[in-house]
This record gives structure tokens, sequence and C-alpha cells, in this order.
């Protein structure tokens, strides 16, 4: 079985990390996987999209032209993937920054809040981590014990107090799903 994910918003929104998460919890639960960021020059305000590849098998190339599952965090990345999306995919969008509707009736849709959610719980840089958690609950693709694993690795010593939080705000994606 293998997950083509693209993830794709504004640099600053946590694109890469995010994707970085699931990467290491495809690590830790023994899948092979790639993890390719792409981001414009501009990085902070300017496009960012990281595609992340599970599988049960090793993974030939990092490129994804047609995912499974797409998580767009602001429109005009929505606008560029929505069609790319393969049929009886998953298309998960940010709809406090997209105003509009997904477009297609042969993907699995879901619309969640993230950022009005992550703002409302006094955490508004970590819609990034509802997304995740709207994900995992979408697809099934990891446990929220296995994305636990994934922050915890991804998250610096220094840092580990915010694990807490980023599982919190996972939890809260995972529940609106």
């Amino acid at each position: 079985m293998t997950t083509n994910i693209i993830i794709a918003g504004f640099g600053g929104q946590g694109i890469l990390f995010a994707g970085k998460i699931l990467a290491y919890a495809a690590l830790l639960t023994g899948k092979h996987l790639s993890w390719l960021p792409s981001y414009g020059p501009e990085m902070r305000g300017g496009t960012a999209n990281c595609h992340v590849i599970v599988s049960d098998e090793p993974v030939a190339s990092p490129i994804i032209n047609n995912p499974d599952v797409l998580i767009g965090m602001n429109k005009p990345s929505f606008d560029k993937f929505e069609n790319t999306v393969v049929e009886n995919g998953y298309i998960i969008i940010d709809s406090t920054l997209i105003d509009r509707e997904i477009a297609r009736s042969d993907v699995k849709a879901y619309a969640v809040p993230a950022t009005k959610t992550a703002t409302d719980a006094g955490k508004g840089n970590l819609a990034n981590m509802v997304m995740l958690g709207a994900l995992i609950k979408a697809t099934g693709i990891f446990t929220l014990e296995e994305i636990r694993k994934g922050v915890e690795k991804t998250t610096p010593a220094s840092k580990q107090h915010l694990v807490e939080v980023n599982m919190e705000m996972i939890q809260k994606g995972y529940d609106l799903a």
C-alpha cells in the first residue's frame, strides 16, 4: 500500500514541519517513505508544498503528480492542486482561508476550519497540526499514538514542552474530521 500526500500552502504555515512529522511517523512504524519539501525563495509568505510518500515498498521517486491526499492550507495552493488528486482520493482544506467549496464529487472532501480552531485556542500558528489531525482521522494512515511519536522525534529537545501543545491541536483536527 502506498499513499501519496501533498501538503500545500504559504511559507510560514508549517507545511514542511507537518510533512516531516508524517515522514518520521512512517519511519518509526517501519514504512518506506519519501519527504520532498519545496518552497519559493520568499519562504515566509511565498508558496510552500511538501510531497510525502508512505509505502510498504521502497519508494522509487519522490515526485507526486497525482496525490491520493491533498491538504490545502490556502486558496492558491488548493486551486493549483485540486484537479491533480486521484479519483476517490482525499481533499482536506482549511475552510478559514479558502472561500470556496471543493468542486469535485469524485473525492472524499473535508473542509476543516483549521486556522479558526487554532486561533480560538490561542495557538494561531498551529493550524498545520489541526490539519494533520484531520488527515489522520480521514485516512487512517496513522494512529494518534504513531503521530505522537513523529511529533516527539521532530521536536528539538529544548522544545519538548511543545509536544503536548501540538498533540492538543492534532486532537482538535482529528475530532473535526
